[in-house]
């Protein structure tokens, strides 16, 4: 039997950092210089990433199944929206947390309705709010714009220092900056003990409940960060189009979450960053190929990954970096037994 000190030795040893993370962030970094003419598709990623990161905190750890999550991105796109059209907050980064704030404030509310339900329940709940609120913002498009959306949206300097410019480097770097600082306050949640218990609740909610979890608190709780998540992700996406219309509500925005989620997979972090980057690059291989089509094409690609599966899809593209791993490891071996035997 496993004692606490294995325990925690596990749990430390899968929240250390892999040399394939930091490649992955380097590789993410590194394509802001080496493709300048690629700001504006890489800032999308970004932001679906962060999008898709927030439906996997609820889904891939706590079996939250949501439609509608594109409602708390529509939230934090229409406040930062509001927020830089009227002049209350020109800040972006200031502005950001408000319209996050005000995300998480409407994911509180409504995570009451969400928890009472299961599966299909849930799915109906979440569709509901989203097409309610975006009955709501169509009803007052005096002040939402209606279908015409928020014209006239002007952003400040990030910071005072980095204007945001017409080729999207300034909103490429704003937006990998806030994905990274957030993803790194989810890779904490998720190894703390608050995220092996969404775990056990995902796994069995009843028998959490008996070994003393407070399983709608839990819910109830990464229900609301994953609110403030998909709000930051819906306020980027104003900051840096300058745009904000009834688009940011619609069910398609939840569905293509679902598909980015489905490619990339759930319960680790970056199932939703790298399914948002193969979505896109996809969406844009297809498009350009077969414009009218390009939505068959990805259709088949995920009926390809539910075939084949995606574990096995894994390890195919695996395959070189655990080769040259191998080899390194190797080496390195070999080096050291003349040293052992001198």
């Amino acid at each position: 039997m496993a004692t606490s000190s294995d325990v925690g030795r596990i749990a430390r040893a899968h929240a250390s950092w892999h040399w394939s993370e930091i490649a992955f962030w380097c590789l993410a970094l590194a394509c802001g210089f080496a493709f300048p003419s690629r700001y504006l598709i890489m800032t999308d990623i970004v932001r679906l990433g962060l999008f898709a990161l927030s439906l996997d905190l609820i889904l891939g750890y706590a079996g939250i199944v949501s439609l509608g999550h594109a409602a708390f991105f529509g939230i934090g796109a229409y406040s930062a929206g509001l927020l830089a059209l009227h002049g209350v907050i020109t800040e972006p980064v200031l502005a950001l947390l408000v319209a996050g704030l005000a995300a998480t404030v409407i994911g509180f509310l409504t995570s009451f309705l969400v928890i009472r339900g299961v599966d299909l329940t849930r799915l109906m709940v979440t569709l509901g709010i989203a097409l309610l609120l975006e009955a709501l913002a169509e009803r007052y498009s005096d002040i939402t714009g209606g279908t015409d959306g928020l014209q006239g949206i002007v952003m400040a300097p990030v910071l005072g220092l980095f204007e945001f410019d017409i080729f999207g480097r300034t909103g490429f770097f704003y937006a990998l900056i806030v994905l990274f600082l957030l993803f790194l306050i989810a890779r904490r949640v998720v190894h703390s003990p608050f995220g092996l218990s969404l775990r056990a609740i995902k796994n069995n909610p009843l028998r959490a409940a008996a070994i003393g979890v407070p399983v709608n608190r839990r819910l109830i709780a990464v229900y609301t960060l994953a609110s403030f998540y998909a709000g930051i992700a819906g306020a980027l996406f104003t900051q840096t189009t300058q745009l904000a219309s009834l688009d940011v509500f619609s069910f398609e925005r939840s569905a293509d979450l679902m598909l980015v989620l489905v490619i990339g997979g759930t319960g680790y972090l970056y199932g939703g960053l790298i399914g948002a980057v193969v979505f896109r690059m996809l969406q844009e291989f297809f498009s350009t190929i077969t414009p009218e089509y390009w939505q068959f094409w990805i259709g088949l690609v995920l009926v390809v990954i539910v075939l084949v599966g995606r574990a096995r899809l894994h390890r195919w593209v695996l395959l070189v970096p655990n080769w040259i791993s191998r080899q390194l490891s190797g080496r390195k071996a070999a080096v050291a037994i003349p040293e052992s035997e001198a």
